[in-house]
């Protein structure tokens, strides 16, 4: 009968090691405990580093372009004059006058968004099939 336990624990073990080797895919959370270099505090057990995280672009600063159609916020909030001195020392004073004004933007433009992990900011992360890399995915809901 020992021998019978003993074979029935070592199929339970293989099995346990077969499903622990290929690792399903995994959602956990963590904390930015530092940005340069990155590192992860993953729900206190584990800390990753740089080199097994793979960042989205939810996380990181990138670039893209846009189409806009804008108005400018209105400039010289308050009406102001000028001097202008000519030759033979004539000289002139414009009229205080309100020169607030705004411009028009439009048209493709390239933008820098900033999304760069900071200092504790709270993450999703996925462990890749194997469980070697874990992709950054997002912020959870408590960010900027």
């Amino acid at each position: 009968m020992a021998d019978a336990n003993q074979f029935v624990k070592a199929v339970k073990k293989a099995a346990k090691d077969e499903w622990e080797a290929c690792k399903p895919v995994n959602v956990f959370f963590g904390q930015v405990q530092g940005v340069n270099p990155l590192k992860i505090s993953v729900e206190q057990k584990m800390l990753l580093g740089e080199s097994q995280l793979v960042l989205t672009r939810n996380v990181t600063d990138y670039e893209s372009r846009v189409t806009v159609d804008w108005l400018t916020q209105e400039a010289l909030q308050q009406p102001h004059s000028h001097q202008i001195s000519g030759p033979e020392s004539d000289s002139l004073t414009a009229e205080a006058a309100d020169l607030k004004h705004s411009h028009g933007v439009s048209g493709e433009k390239r933008i820098r968004v900033h999304n760069a992990l900071k200092n504790g900011d709270e993450v999703v992360l996925i462990r890749q099939q194997g469980g070697q890399k874990f992709i950054v995915v997002d912020r959870t809901g408590g960010g900027r």
